[in-house]
């Protein structure tokens, strides 16, 4: 499995059924590794993923995340298993607990220890029996970790981690807590926008609901914010060093920063200046690898 090349991270669920093939489809084509999606309150996400991986011969398709609360460990253990045998191994199984917040608009729950419930969750899956012809290699698992304890469950029971809305700093922060095997899948927002007013104001849009997450804010402080970054949706400093907007040589430089501080692999988010998560074609197209 070939993570070398930056991936796409994308909230899929804007476009209908028809556009997400194309979509993939051409981001196979433009030579991108994987697309990661998010999993909402739209489509079932291994479903969705088998129709993905449909779509294209080559192209690496990944959960980011499933929520683990919403699904028996059976039954996310071997839907797994069967993509992973059924697509070649090109399924990557992206984990997370997500918040209490976002858990309970999906009307699901949310553990008080969240780190004990993902893994006893872990253990349940590699027991988990399977009597159909197995997939050559078990797919990887990757989970979202954030904090220190999630981290180190992330770096001893799985592939590695998936980070989501981090900083550079905070790259090379979970590159040394991981150690330099696990692999460490970070997702990163850009957007091709030179004009810094459009820019900024829709990315102030896009992290208001992260900014309301404490553990998102817990993280952030702990590389240099202040309270002072976290009003008014957010400073100019706050918002420029969590999504990388500007041209297209200023947004490769971020993504080369990331992989220089320890990402492993790294999944771009095209977000538009425009608002909404629909993925921005415009940036997919100029940013595809090279």
């Amino acid at each position: 499995m070939d993570l070398s090349k930056p991936g796409l991270f994308c909230f899929l669920d804007g476009f209908t059924g028809a556009q997400t093939g194309q979509f993939a489809r051409k981001a196979e084509q433009l030579g991108y590794s994987a697309l990661w999606f998010a999993e909402t309150r739209g489509r079932e996400p291994f479903s969705f993923a088998s129709y993905l991986l449909g779509q294209n011969e080559r192209m690496i398709v990944a959960t980011g995340i499933a929520v683990v609360y919403a699904y028996e460990p059976f039954a996310i253990a071997n839907a797994a298993r069967t993509l992973g045998e059924l697509y070649g191994d090109r399924f990557i199984l992206g984990l997370g607990v997500s918040n209490q917040r976002g858990n309970a608009a999906r009307g699901i729950p949310y553990d008080d220890k969240p780190v004990s419930f993902m893994r006893q969750y872990l253990a349940k899956m590699k027991d988990a029996p399977y009597v159909a012809p197995q997939p050559k290699h078990e797919p990887p698992v990757v989970i979202a970790g954030v904090m220190p304890k999630m981290l180190q469950l992330a770096a001893t029971q799985t592939q590695g981690t998936h980070t989501y809305c981090t900083t550079v700093e905070q790259i090379s922060r979970t590159r040394a807590a991981l150690g330099s095997q696990p692999w460490l899948c970070a997702e990163l927002g850009v957007m091709l926008e030179t004009d810094a007013s459009k820019a900024r104001a829709a990315i102030r849009q896009y992290i208001q609901i992260y900014l309301s997450i404490d553990h998102y804010v817990k993280r952030l402080r702990e590389v240099g914010f202040s309270d002072a970054d976290f009003v008014n949706g957010g400073s100019d400093r706050l918002v420029d060093t969590i999504v990388v907007w500007g041209n297209e040589t200023k947004i490769r430089e971020r993504i080369d920063a990331y992989y220089t501080a320890g990402a492993s692999h790294v999944c771009i988010m095209p977000l538009r200046s425009s608002g909404g998560m629909v993925p921005d074609e415009r940036a997919v197209e100029a940013l595809a690898p090279r």
